[in-house]
């Protein structure tokens, strides 16, 4: 059979690195859009899922711009000192630029913003290593789906093909006439604990949801007054309430801090940036 020409070896040698593009897309984007919004809140992410990170882009699609990229680039663009600062205080920010974090830039006020991380805070299934905020045990008798979370009458026996992954699991489970089976209650995990892989597993396997997302706004940015509010203290070093002295800077000389940025692999760009 004669060889395909469509089908073509490439060389992972060969390819194009992108990291310099992805940071200087990244740094002019952040520095377009300052004067465009009149807030930016630096925010970060408690029990990270890219689900709900995407929710939270779409919610705020319609007035703001969120980008999640690499937090030294980012600060880079807020300036680093005010006379490396594009407008008044903007420098204040980056101190609160460590970690898993990000940038929202919003017509919104702080008190809209706010309300409305304070209420969008779904469940999802816990990692390892995620400490455990109840104690979940497995009722002694037949098992269902739930384990008895829900009334009896609404629950499922649990299939009997699943048997032998629960023993794998170390639940000391048998089968008798087809149903899965406990001769004594079994703790899956206590409250205060650290999680394993396998207790993850078993909370998933009974539907139990313990990992809370959430986005925590660190600082906010007024554009009319150059104020820096701090709301949560956790992170960052700088007060807020005050303007930095000295003014805005005219922004020259700041692009040559990135060639640090752009000699080091890139991380974070997972789609989060939202990019036109």
């Amino acid at each position: 059979m004669p060889k395909s020409k469509r089908a073509k070896v490439v060389h992972l040698t060969k390819t194009q690195k992108k990291g310099k593009e992805l940071t200087l897309r990244l740094y002019a984007n952040i520095r377009e859009c300052i004067p465009q919004y009149p807030y930016i809140y630096v925010f970060s992410v408690e029990n990270m899922r890219n689900t709900y990170l995407k929710d939270v882009r779409t919610a705020l699609a319609g007035d703001s711009r969120i980008f999640f990229g690499k937090t030294r680039v980012m600060a880079k663009a807020l300036g680093d000192s005010p006379s490396t600062e594009p407008y008044p205080s903007t420098s204040l920010l980056s101190p609160h630029l460590t970690g898993p974090c990000g940038l929202i830039f919003s017509h919104r006020d702080p008190p809209s913003m706010l309300s409305y991380f304070s209420k969008f805070r779904p469940l999802s299934y816990a990692r390892a290593g995620h400490t455990s905020p109840l104690t979940f045990t497995l009722p002694a008798g037949q098992l269902y789906t739930r384990a008895g979370e829900i009334p009896t009458s609404e629950e499922i026996p649990l299939a009997h093909s699943i048997e032998p992954t629960l023993r794998k699991l170390g639940v000391p489970t048998r089968l008798e006439k087809g149903r899965v089976m406990l001769d004594e209650a079994f703790v899956v995990c206590k409250e205060g604990e650290v999680l394993g892989s396998g207790q993850t597993t078993l909370l998933k396997m009974f539907g139990v949801a313990v990992a809370e997302f959430g986005v925590e706004v660190r600082a906010w940015w007024e554009k009319v007054t150059g104020r820096v509010e701090v709301v949560s203290g956790k992170h960052g070093g700088g007060g807020g309430g005050g303007g930095s002295d000295g003014g805005a800077g005219d922004g020259t000389g700041t692009m040559g801090g990135l060639e640090d940025e752009m000699s080091e692999e890139e991380e974070g760009f997972g789609g989060f940036n939202d990019e036109e």
